[in-house]
């Protein structure tokens, strides 16, 4: 069976504040938990009003120590805000305190604006040393050496899976040389999807960590008891992509009947074209959905996403693609027999 795993931004709703949005990031990670999806990861962005989870290490750490088994991790830390040390320091803690199950996705972009990354006070150009950067925060995680004069404190010898993340060849390039697993986020950027995969499969060099190359696809999913419910949930995320592409981020917008009095046909297309990895309806069509891409891409796991404004709707939403993802596992391994 393909595992299938869970990526939040703790989304905060209209009408909500951040507070109501790391709480139900909590009942949502417990949630997966019961059905079983094998990782919860959190993602960081900055100066958003719409997004609780900035503070991503102290985010994982909230979820974590609120289940029992689910992997918690980052989907991702954008490592150019950030000296590696902190990160290993930061993750090493949390590896720590919650041994086994602690999980780093690296991205390279800054997750926000140049105003934020400014603010951030992390070098501009840092993203220019993303590859080193990730070296050296290994190294943090590795057994330290004998005489070893710097060291994170905790951190050595935690030995955190370390995953990259990106949406161009950029990084598929990167975790095939490293010998890494790889996330593409297609939920938001798939225009390189099918080329990085490719990429990142015939040009994997095996690893300590990895004897084979391993890749995640990332799904939207909009899942309802009926196809024009799922329809309907999708509209709040089409609403905040088409604000944000337009430099007005803001929380989670309340769903809409009819998206198309809403946005407009370019704005529309660009939604569309963005947010084309997307499985949405009632349980028959997201099973279809699921099983399209799965089959298309041949991921190792797949992380499913999808921004939701009512708590309850996101919650149903998840448990009726958890059960598409185990009947889809089933028809795999009878295919097989």
């Amino acid at each position: 069976m393909i595992p299938y795993s869970v990526l939040d931004l703790s989304p905060i709703p209209e009408g909500g504040t951040a507070a109501d949005a790391l709480a139900n990031s909590l009942d949502l990670a417990r949630a997966a938990e019961r059905l079983g999806y094998r990782r919860f990861w959190l993602a960081e962005h900055h100066n958003m009003t719409g997004i609780a989870s900035a503070a991503t290490a102290v985010a994982i750490g909230h979820v974590a120590a609120g289940t029992r088994t689910i992997r918690v991790g980052a989907g991702g830390v954008m490592l150019p805000n950030h000296a590696p040390l902190v990160i290993a320091e930061q993750f090493g803690t949390l590896a720590t305190l919650y041994p086994g199950r602690i999980d780093l996705g690296l991205g390279r972009a800054p997750g926000t604006d140049m105003m934020t990354a400014r603010a951030l006070r992390r070098n501009l150009e840092s993203s220019d040393s993303f590859p080193q950067d990730v070296v050296e925060l290994m190294g943090y995680f590795a057994d330290a050496e004998p005489g070893q004069r710097l060291r994170a404190v905790p951190g050595a010898g935690t030995n955190v899976p370390v995953w990259i993340l990106g949406s161009s060849l950029y990084g598929a390039q990167l975790a095939a040389h490293l010998g890494l697993p790889y996330a593409f986020a297609s939920h938001f950027a798939p225009q390189a999807l099918d080329d990085a995969a490719e990429i990142y499969r015939q040009t994997f060099r095996p690893s300590a960590e990895w004897a084979a190359p391993h890749f995640m696809l990332a799904i939207n999913v909009f899942a309802a008891d009926t196809d024009a419910e799922g329809r309907r949930l999708q509209t709040s995320m089409q609403q905040a992509f088409a604000r944000l592409r337009s430099g007005r981020p803001g929380p989670l917008p309340v769903p809409v009947d009819d998206i198309d009095a809403v946005l407009d046909a370019g704005a529309r297309a660009m939604v569309d074209e963005a947010l084309r990895v997307s499985v949405v309806g009632g349980p028959p069509r997201v099973r279809e959905g699921l099983e399209r891409l799965v089959a298309r891409y041949r991921p190792d796991e797949v992380i499913l996403t999808g921004q939701i404004h009512d708590h309850g709707a996101r919650l149903h939403s998840f448990a009726l693609a958890a059960d598409a993802m185990r009947a889809i596992g089933g028809a795999s391994v009878q295919a097989a027999e």
